[in-house]
């Protein structure tokens, strides 16, 4: 058994800087802990089989519905349940977001893969 240690968000944060490219940071259980900076528009997209919670850390998560819109601001968080049609936005600059997912999860959905596609995070 591994003895716990603390998890400094800020410090793995600065281990990277590109956009949309979701990290794993640490796992509970069949769901990991996943950091990722957002800049811009993310697509439509739904999880079938997940839940995803967004957690912010800083800046403004606009999280898009098809049929409304949810501002997210620091220390917030917002669950989009299974199945949910959903497209996370970054409102005036860099999100950085602490995503809590099963570790099966892929960042783009159910649909078809493309070019931000991250089916397996890399662990720092």
């Amino acid at each position: 058994m591994t003895t716990p240690r603390p998890v400094s968000i800020a410090d793995k944060f600065a281990l990277f800087s590109e956009p949309w490219t979701p990290k794993r940071v640490g796992r509970v259980d069949d769901h990991d802990v996943r950091l990722v900076r957002l800049t811009g528009e993310f697509h439509w997209h739904s999880h079938a089989d997940a839940d995803e919670m967004f957690l912010v850390v800083d800046g403004l998560l606009r999280m898009n519905f098809r049929d409304r819109f949810e501002d997210v601001p620091p220390g917030s968080f917002i669950i989009v349940p299974k199945g949910v049609e959903h497209k996370p936005e970054a409102v005036g600059g860099e999100v950085k977001v602490v995503l809590f997912e099963k570790a099966e999860v892929v960042n783009t959905g159910d649909g078809v893969t493309n070019a931000r596609t991250v089916a397996d995070p890399e662990y720092i």
